[in-house]
């Protein structure tokens, strides 16, 4: 690119021509907004930044394009959210040139609220209180802030979580290198956990090919961006949704997504809102619901952009389009044929918004609920066909995961919930349950009488888990279970399991427990707590009759609660909340090895100890 005079840099503006491409919710296939690409005739982008920047009017040629942005995106009559580009300098340098796009917007008739700006770096030269303070002004006017490149460009993390922003751009040199490098997709985690802490949605750029697509997926991202899906078009996408991107919903062969136990939130689902005045005509509306056949309702917001009432599609126009509709409506404000707004916040669950809705009038069943932040201010809509589909999709993987014996979940669900209680910084125990000499049993009683004592132990801890509310019960394959609890409720579970007798025919039989007491600083997450607890369940198996032993945190001391040391006469098996007994006479035959990792102690030395 030839060296221009400021005017001449300027007045390209006039020559670029922009690009929409829509950022996508794969979950549900819904376009959730659409980003403003400049296109510089005969030029790229960054050849007209650079000389912009040679002659120091960089922040100059970045408002100009974000305000021909909102021009080119009103011309086509496009309702989509909008994101629009702008450098972190132009933020702290030229914030009052910022103006000019506020005033773009109103000529357009657009709200603050309906537009992103994504922040990019450079950041490394930039005062991080004068962005901050910028982007806190921005946010006050109603803009919604992102952070673009992040992976990538020179974003320094504690300034993501100074900023907390609305999203988070992930960049397409990170996106690239899925799934194969094992470095991009540690990052790809890293920022999800980020984006879970500040609770900002996660946008993947630059997805080319489905391997990159199922790899995103995997890692729980649920926004993405890039040509697999939808090139940049010089309009913007007339549809509001994106077909077959939410077909796979998993990937079976990937492991499990860490969400919470109690289900996707409808962020998740989250689809644009089409929002306008509460002084708003019906035939205002109409003119919209007829130009945008994808919409299906209209929200009517306050001066703060807090939703007052909403308009479901097909029962406004059946009332202004039916005999005399339009003589009687047309100049009325069209809050006479609205209705009370289905207010969910960001912390709703799915299933919540879908009760809600399911048992809201009938009448008004399919209508959408409106999202709201912390300001009551609107985010968005959530349809009602889309949670339905959801949650029916979410129940088939949960049925297929269930172990056909028992009907009870197995590892990923507790794998789920001991990284949600990490991510808290709960103290928890987690205690793997087995079936002392079940070959045996099979050998002996048969292999119906088996599957008989499995369903028995797999209903006790059915039965356990519904009176202790923190107990997760998972089977694992074979005799072999997985139990999570909360400290108090580990007692009431040990005797629930521990304490029934049991036979399999004329079998006696006995069960192992052993328990590891986690904490966010002793275990990472679900396969160090798994890789821990095997040597302490072939010490517990060990020992005689029904058997249970235990490690704290920070302590490698093994506690035997019940049981005994092989050829030692099984002593009663003390009560959990009694004072500790006087220590076992001394045994003949030798404790059993110690397992990997834990000191050689002998059982005499061993105490019952009270949780």
């Amino acid at each position: 690119m030839s060296r221009y005079d400021v005017d001449s840099v300027l007045a390209l503006v006039d020559e670029v021509r922009f690009a929409f491409q829509p950022l996508i919710n794969i979950k549900t296939g819904a376009i959730v907004a659409i980003e403003a690409l400049a296109r510089p005739a005969g030029a790229h982008v960054q050849d007209l930044f650079r000389e912009a920047a040679r002659l120091r009017r960089l922040t100059e040629l970045d408002v100009s394009l974000a305000v021909e942005a909102v021009r080119a995106a009103a011309d086509h009559e496009s309702l989509l959210p909008l994101h629009l580009n702008l450098f972190g300098g132009t933020v702290v340098h030229d914030r009052e040139r910022l103006e000019l796009l506020r005033e773009a917007l109103h000529d357009v008739g657009r709200r603050e609220q309906e537009i992103t700006l994504e922040i990019g770096p450079p950041f490394a030269r930039i005062d991080s209180n004068s962005l901050l303070e910028g982007v806190g002004k921005l946010r006050s006017e109603g803009f919604q802030i992102a952070l673009d490149g992040v992976g990538e460009g020179d974003i320094p993390l504690t300034l993501v979580g100074d900023i907390g922003p609305a999203t988070i751009k992930l960049d397409r040199a990170v996106v690239q290198g899925l799934p194969d490098d094992p470095a991009r997709i540690a990052v790809v985690e890293s920022v999800r956990h980020l984006c879970e802490s500040t609770e900002s949605q996660l946008v993947a750029e630059g997805v080319e090919s489905d391997r990159q697509l199922n790899a995103l997926r995997r890692n729980g991202v649920r926004l993405v961006q890039g040509n697999l899906l939808a090139p940049p078009g010089r309009r913007p996408p007339t549809r509001s949704t994106v077909p077959g991107v939410a077909a796979e919903v998993s990937d079976p062969q990937g492991p499990s997504v860490n969400t919470l136990a109690s289900g996707p939130r409808v962020t998740e689902f989250l689809s644009p809102a089409t929002m306008l005045s509460m002084d708003a005509t019906a035939d205002q509306v109409r003119e919209v619901l007829a130009d945008h056949t994808e919409i299906s309702g209209v929200v009517l917001v306050d001066e703060h952009n807090r939703p007052q009432c909403t308009i479901d599609r097909n029962r406004f126009l059946l009332a202004v389009t039916g005999p005399y509709g339009h003589a009687l409506h047309a100049k009325r404000p069209a809050s006479r044929l609205a209705d009370e707004p289905r207010v969910v916040n960001t912390g709703t669950t799915a299933i919540e918004a879908l009760s809600m809705i399911t048992g809201s009038d009938p009448y008004r069943m399919y209508d959408d609920a409106i999202v709201v932040d912390e300001a009551d201010r609107c985010l968005g809509a959530v349809r009602a066909g889309d949670l339905i589909r959801g949650m029916a999709e979410m129940k088939v993987e949960e049925a297929a995961a269930l172990n056909p014996l028992t009907r009870l979940p197995g590892s990923d669900a507790i794998a789920r919930d001991v990284a949600r209680r990490i991510s808290a910084g709960e103290i928890f125990a987690v205690s793997w349950l087995d079936i002392d000499e079940f070959k045996s049993v099979n050998d002996t009683a048969g292999f119906s009488a088996g599957d008989d004592l499995i369903r028995s132990i797999g209903r006790s801890l059915t039965d356990a888990a519904a009176a202790l509310s923190s107990v997760q019960v998972g089977h694992v394959g074979g005799d072999d279970f997985l139990l999570v609890s909360d400290l108090d409720d580990l007692a009431g579970l040990a005797d629930s399991v521990l304490g029934p007798s049991r036979k399999a025919g004329d079998v006696d039989v006995t069960v192992s427990l052993a328990t590891l007491v986690c904490t966010a600083q002793t275990v990472a997450d679900y396969d160090q707590a798994s890789s821990k607890l095997a040597p302490l369940k072939g010490y517990a198996k060990e020992l005689r009759g029904c058997s249970w032993v235990m490690v704290r945190p920070g302590s490698n001391r093994i506690e035997v609660l019940r049981g005994q040391a092989t050829g030692a006469p099984p002593p009663q098996a003390p009560p959990l909340t009694s004072t500790p007994p006087p220590p076992a006479p001394p045994q003949q035959a030798p404790p059993p090895p110690p397992p990997h990792g834990f000191p050689t102690r002998d059982p005499e030395q061993m105490h019952h100890n009270r949780f």
